[in-house]
């Protein structure tokens, strides 16, 4: 997996070849997801803030997975998640898909920052 990100990563780089988002390509609307590719790509060069910018939500969700994990190593024991917390964690990804399209929270849009 981390062959074919990096594989992507140089094609993106080098030759501008982008996957576009076909829920902005053909709604104009951000999904939930829209910006994770760049957030990859800032969290290759180990931009955080940048990679935060481009998808809080995955950002932060991200770093839960990982503690998670981390603990399931340490302890060798494997967290699973309830029904309660899967359609939670649902909710809040739909939610969020909707109010970054809102003009009021703008900021959640994946943009650049300078």
């Amino acid at each position: 997996m981390a062959v074919i990100i990096l594989g992507y990563y140089f094609l993106n780089q080098v030759y501008h070849i982008g996957i576009p988002c076909p829920i902005h390509y053909f709604t104009g609307f951000y999904c939930p997801g829209c910006g994770l590719t760049r957030m990859i790509f800032a969290l290759i060069n180990l931009d955080f803030y940048q990679a935060f910018r481009y998808n809080p939500l995955v950002f932060t969700l991200l770093i839960i997975f990982l503690f998670i994990k981390g603990i399931e190593i340490l302890f060798h024991k494997k967290i699973k998640l309830n029904n309660f917390t899967t359609y939670t964690l649902l909710i809040i990804v739909i939610c969020y898909g909707i109010i970054r399209n809102l003009p009021m929270f703008s900021y959640l849009l994946p943009t650049v920052i300078n």
